[in-house]
């Protein structure tokens, strides 16, 4: 046997050379026109392409999804925070009936100094209370009148005062946080001159 390209010989009479498989691209000889072998590198690059393009578009969907699930968990966490608050300011309100018996019992006079020690005493508590929830009363004697924190029961004549000027706080009102829960029934004074 004679060696060629570094490979024996084969006898070729036990190979099927009718069902051999052509010989692959490498193998064939160029031809004068470069293009066939450049042909699948041109449609290998456009598979990358739309490949890279599919992948931009995937992540760019999970970074939106991602977003939006984010807005979500925050606008349940701020929704159930508003119910807290609204759940509360019901509680609150049913509560300032109390407070103004207490504001009324205060204000009586009584010889008893004993009952009027405990009821300023409770009276004190509830305050407390209120100011660790965040309930804040509306300041109203002396203030200029605003309707969004007051309301007017009776315009006075006065000449004592400025011109919408609060001269009395028949009820309280109140704020939880920024609400209002309750305005301030007032007198305001109605001064013609100024």
């Amino acid at each position: 046997m004679r060696k060629s390209n570094g490979k024996s010989d084969v006898e070729t009479a036990g190979l099927d050379v009718e069902h051999e498989l052509p010989a692959g691209d490498g193998d064939q000889p160029a031809s004068g026109t470069g293009n066939p072998p450049t042909a699948p590198v041109a449609g290998g690059e456009a598979e990358i392409q739309k490949l890279k393009s599919e992948r931009d578009t995937a992540v760019d969907r999970l970074a939106r999804m991602q977003a939006e699930f984010d807005n979500a968990r925050k606008r349940v966490a701020k929704e159930q925070q508003d119910f807290h608050d609204f759940a509360l300011a019901d509680t609150i309100k049913s509560l300032l009936p109390v407070v103004d018996s207490f504001e009324r019992a205060l204000q009586a006079k009584s010889e008893g100094n004993d009952f009027r020690a405990g009821v300023e005493l409770i009276y004190k508590q509830l305050q407390d209370v209120f100011a660790k929830l965040g309930v804040q009363p509306i300041a109203a004697k002396g203030q200029q009148f605003d309707p969004r924190i007051h309301e007017a029961i009776e315009m006075v004549e006065t000449p004592d005062a400025p011109d919408h000027e609060v001269l009395d706080e028949w009820q309280r009102g109140y704020k939880y946080k920024d609400r209002l829960l309750r305005p301030a029934m007032v007198r305001v004074a109605k001064n013609s001159g100024s």
